[in-house]
C-alpha cells in the first residue's frame, strides 16, 4: 500500500480531503481538520488506509502526538475501519463515535460478522484488512447536540439516523459545513457536469428508514450549510438544490420499492429498477458518460442499495 496521500484539491478552513485509496480513486474520503497546531480526523477509511492518513498529517506538518479526535460518522467499514489502526498510531487521540457505535469500536467482532454476511469473509479481509479493537478508555460516546474542541474550534455532533443507527453528522461552525458521512448521500467526482455535482441517496444494509433520512437531512438543510464534506466524495457546494434532489429520490425509491415487495425476484426487480432511474438522472443532468461506464461505477451501490430496500420491504408493515 503506497503512503502517498491524496488530498483533494483546495484546502478549505484548515480542512484536509484524504483520498483514502478505497475501491478507485475519489469513491472514499477521509477528512484532516488542522487547528491551532492540533487534528483531528473525521472518517477513516479501512486499516490499509492509515498510512495515507499519517502521511496527510505530516504533509500539514504535524506529528501523530498532535492529534486530538478521530471522528467517526458511523461504524461502517468504509468509514470506520481503520480507526483502531490509526488510534493505535496516534497516542492522544480518543476516538469519538455515536452510542449505538461503541461496542463495535472495542469489539469489533460482530461488525466484522455482519460485513462477512453481506461481503463474504475473503472479501473483507482483502478489501478492509485486519480490524483493530480499541481501548474503551480512549472512546468518547456522543450525543446529540454535543460540542467538543479542536483548540478552541467547535464541533457539534447531531444524531442523524435513516441510513445507519448509529450515524451521527458534525457541524463546523468555522466553515458553516456538515461532515455527513452517508446521510446526504453519494457524489462521485466522475458524475460531474457544468450544472455541478450529482447526487444519490445511498440505501445499503441494513437501518434504510425513509422517514428518518428525510428528517436527518431536512435536519442539516435548517443550518443553511455553504458546503457539505461527503465520504463519497469530497466537498460539495449548491446544497439546498442537493438536498431537494435527495428529498425527491428518497420518495422515488419508496414509490418504485413497495410494489416489489412480494415480488418473487425482488432484489433482480429493484437492480433493475434503480439502474434505470439512475441512468435517466444521470442524463438528466448531463453526463455524456456511457450508460455501460455509468452502470460499472454504480456497480456496487446498485447491489448494495437493493439489499438494503430488501432489508427496509421485509420489514416494513404498511
Amino acid at each position: 500500500m503506497t503512503a502517498t496521500p491524496s488530498l483533494g484539491g483546495s484546502v478549505h478552513h484548515g480542512i484536509h480531503t484524504v483520498d483514502t485509496g478505497f475501491h478507485r480513486p475519489n469513491f472514499d474520503a477521509a477528512y484532516l481538520m488542522v487547528e491551532g497546531g492540533r487534528a483531528a480526523f473525521i472518517d477513516t477509511g479501512t486499516t490499509h488506509s492509515v498510512p495515507r492518513l499519517l502521511a496527510a498529517l505530516a504533509s500539514a506538518g504535524l506529528k501523530p502526538e498532535d492529534a486530538d479526535w478521530v471522528i467517526v460518522t458511523h461504524v461502517h467499514l468504509d468509514h470506520a475501519g481503520g480507526a483502531g489502526a490509526l488510534m493505535q498510531a496516534l497516542p492522544n487521540a480518543r476516538l469519538l463515535v455515536h452510542p449505538r457505535g461503541e461496542r463495535h469500536m472495542v469489539d469489533p467482532s460482530a461488525l466484522i460478522a455482519g460485513a462477512s454476511e453481506v461481503y463474504g469473509a475473503d472479501e473483507v479481509a482483502r478489501a478492509y484488512g485486519t480490524i483493530a479493537p480499541i481501548p474503551k478508555e480512549r472512546v468518547v460516546v456522543s450525543h446529540d447536540g454535543m460540542a467538543v474542541q479542536l483548540a478552541g474550534r467547535t464541533l457539534t455532533l447531531l444524531d442523524t439516523p435513516g441510513h445507519a443507527k448509529h450515524h451521527h453528522c458534525i457541524w463546523d461552525e468555522r466553515s458553516k459545513s456538515f461532515f455527513t458521512g452517508d446521510t446526504f448521500g453519494l457524489s462521485y467526482r466522475e458524475f460531474d457536469t457544468a450544472q455541478g455535482p450529482w447526487l444519490l441517496p445511498t440505501t445499503t444494509p441494513v437501518h434504510f428508514d425513509p422517514p428518518a433520512l428525510k428528517a436527518s437531512v431536512q435536519r442539516l438543510l435548517s443550518y443553511r450549510p455553504e458546503s457539505m464534506y461527503l465520504t463519497h466524495y469530497g466537498r460539495v457546494q449548491g446544497v439546498a438544490a442537493l438536498g431537494a434532489t435527495l428529498l425527491e429520490q428518497i420518495d422515488e425509491l419508496v414509490q418504485l420499492a413497495l410494489p416489489m415487495r412480494d415480488a418473487a425476484d425482488r432484489h433482480a426487480g429493484l437492480k433493475q429498477a434503480l439502474s434505470g432511474t439512475y441512468l435517466k438522472r444521470v442524463r438528466a443532468h448531463g453526463c455524456t458518460l456511457p450508460d455501460t461506464e455509468v452502470l460499472h461505477l454504480l456497480e456496487n451501490d446498485i447491489e448494495l442499495n437493493a439489499q438494503g430496500i430488501g432489508v427496509w420491504l421485509a420489514g416494513d408493515k404498511r
